[in-house]
């Protein structure tokens, strides 16, 4: 049995004060200031034009929640801080936090969107500053490149020759099924900005013979082609379930027989209340995109089913499922 919320919980989930107080010190870039020295409030103040007494309250609240230290009247990075939030560091994620940031505004408008059940956005910020949406991929690529390598094993594609990557971002996913099949060749399909990112990627992999990049709009442009497998993998929460029914029946379209659909997402189950992680994670998608929504599993399966799939499998819990042509 899960224990009962006490009164300090729930005032501990109602504030939001430490996570602003985070992304307005990532905003001000303030640990690139601390890059490897500890200095006084007057000389990060000096450094960054703050007003040193407000800068003060933002540091010692920092210091509180132990992402930066004191001593005496020097503050410093932590090892995590000084390693994931300095813009130098190769490990930065602040561009991540960045985007959290950027959408600040729209959760604000959380109470309306639930009276008129629309949301707050018309676009993700993704499409209204491109430039922010090439930083968070490549962030997001960085952290995806420790998952995908063991996606591949997992999948065991052996004899997958040509794989279309839908959505396919930076290609950390189509790098790492390359990688781990020397046989396959594969197909980033993606928005003629984000392949930018990904030709950048690929190069550096070394894989710019086997990886091909196919810019359009996966909704209105043809797949070129036909494949052994297709990847969808985090993109059906970007639009509501119409749009996808439709896409998957376009992915049918493109597959040889014998050929394999994957659906990789952040799936509810049955009752809508778990995974935790997404439940939060459909209400951040309910104001920050105009009509996207997290999904049940089952809802993905019966899109396969109406497209044609056959033995169709959930292969993790609330996370994937993969049907066959």
């Amino acid at each position: 049995m899960p224990r009962e919320l006490s009164l300090a919980d729930i005032f501990q989930i109602g504030y939001y004060w430490e996570t602003k107080i985070l992304l307005t010190a990532v905003q001000l870039d303030l640990f690139s200031v601390l890059k490897g020295v500890s200095l006084t409030i007057s000389q990060m103040a000096e450094e960054r034009a703050l007003t040193p007494r407000t800068l003060e309250l933002v540091m010692n609240a920092l210091v509180a929640m132990r992402v930066v230290e004191k001593e005496e009247k020097k503050y410093a990075n932590t090892a995590v801080a000084e390693r994931y939030l300095v813009q130098s560091s190769p490990d930065y994620v602040g561009h991540l936090l960045t985007l959290h940031n950027a959408e600040w505004n729209n959760w604000g408008q959380l109470e309306q969107a639930v009276k008129t059940g629309e949301s707050p956005v018309k676009q993700h910020v993704f499409e209204t500053d491109p430039e922010l949406g090439a930083q968070v991929l490549t962030v997001l690529d960085r952290i995806g490149r420790g998952s995908g390598p063991a996606l591949a094993q997992r999948l065991k594609l052996s004899g997958a020759n040509r794989m279309l990557d839908i959505g396919g971002g930076a290609g950390t996913n189509a790098i790492a099924f390359c990688q781990e099949y020397q046989e396959m060749t594969a197909t980033v399909f993606d928005l003629p900005a984000t392949l930018k990112v990904t030709k950048q990627c690929i190069e550096e992999a070394g894989l710019t013979s086997r990886i091909h990049l196919q810019p359009g709009n996966f909704h209105e442009d043809a797949f070129e082609g036909s494949y052994d497998v297709a990847l969808m993998s985090d993109i059906l929460h970007y639009q509501d379930g119409k749009t996808n029914a439709a896409l998957v029946e376009k992915v049918y379209g493109s597959l040889k027989a014998g050929g394999q659909l994957i659906i990789k997402d952040r799936f509810l189950d049955s009752a809508g209340t778990s995974p935790a992680w997404t439940t939060a994670f459909a209400v951040h998608i309910l104001v920050n995109t105009e009509k996207g929504q997290c999904f049940r599993i089952e809802e993905s399966r019966q899109w396969m089913e109406e497209a044609g799939f056959q033995r169709i499998e959930e292969l993790e819990p609330c996370a994937m499922i993969q049907g066959t042509k």
